[in-house]
């Protein structure tokens, strides 16, 4: 009799949010997914990596509700980080004179929760053990080599689809890597009707 396959999920949170939000318009319920990738794809953890902002209490209870559940909760507390500025040339129309403005880009949210996902994921992996990762970032691809150097197998999950200045999401990294036989893509619009929240 062959052994089970060990399968565990990986989901880079903010990512995995933009995506369907921005790509798909819809919203994932976090309960659904759990169930569905217990029941369906028979993970033995599924870790959740995401930021919360100092005083979101509504977010607190949310993630105390996804951790009873059984969720690997790996939270960090969402910084502020100040967009570069971008400069433009004004030239004057009357006597010619150039001049170089800065206009403030404003800023992003960040809870850079990589190291953990790449640690955790390292420490699980074992030969014909198969690994989610949710994400479109270009900088897990690394990782993903190297897990399958050791033997397992990567399925990750985002999207390929363009965004509204025709640029992916998904890395090109990453659409690169699924040349390789042990890597596979999962387009996370597949599974919409199996983890869409229901928004009243």
């Amino acid at each position: 009799m062959s052994e089970k396959k060990k399968r565990f999920a990986f989901i880079d949170v903010y990512n995995t949010i933009n995506t369907v939000e921005q790509l798909h318009n819809f919203v994932i319920d976090w309960v659904k997914l759990y169930e569905y990738l217990k029941k369906r794809w028979s993970c033995e953890k599924i870790f959740f990596y995401a930021g919360i902002e100092i005083g979101d209490v509504n977010t607190e209870k949310e993630y105390a509700s996804l951790d009873t559940l059984g969720y690997e909760m790996q939270t960090k507390t969402t910084m502020l980080y100040r967009r570069k500025d971008k400069p433009i040339t004004i030239k004057c129309s009357k006597c010619d004179e150039i001049n170089v403005r800065n206009i403030p880009m404003g800023y992003d949210k960040k809870s850079n929760c990589d190291s953990e996902l790449t640690v955790d994921a390292l420490e699980l992996v074992e030969p014909n053990a198969e690994m989610l990762i949710f994400t479109g970032d270009g900088d897990f691809a690394y990782l993903m080599e190297k897990l399958v150097e050791k033997g397992a197998s990567v399925k990750f999950i985002s999207s390929n689809k363009k965004d509204a200045f025709n640029n992916r999401r998904l890395s090109r990294r990453l659409r690169n890597l699924t040349s390789n036989k042990d890597v596979n893509f999962i387009e996370i619009n597949s599974w919409k009707k199996r983890i869409e929240k229901k928004i009243e």
